[in-house]
């Protein structure tokens, strides 16, 4: 299925990276082709992650302590967060 990243989604996924490369520099590219993979993992198979609000499901990055939030639809899957877990769950819930 083919994914679209909201614009609001890529500033989260930016803002990691950036705060990523302070801590080291590399890590921040290493953040993002964890995103990237997990994204292309969504695309393959987008039922393999459950839901956790309504019709939105919930993806966890394995390195990082980040998860993407994205909602299906008929031939389009919607990444509409990548969020830290602890961060707010009301930060991606007001997206949906």
């Amino acid at each position: 299925m083919q994914c679209i990243v909201r614009p609001a989604a890529a500033a989260d996924i930016d803002e990691a990276f950036l705060w990523y490369q302070t801590q080291r520099p590399g890590l921040g590219h290493e953040f993002l082709a964890a995103a990237d993979t997990l994204i292309d993992a969504i695309a393959e198979h987008p039922l393999r992650y459950p839901v956790v609000r309504r019709n939105i499901r919930r993806a966890l990055l394995r390195r990082f302590p980040y998860a993407i939030y994205f909602r299906i639809y008929d031939d389009v899957i919607v990444v509409v967060a990548c969020m830290h877990g602890r961060r707010n769950p009301r930060r991606w819930q007001v997206r949906a």
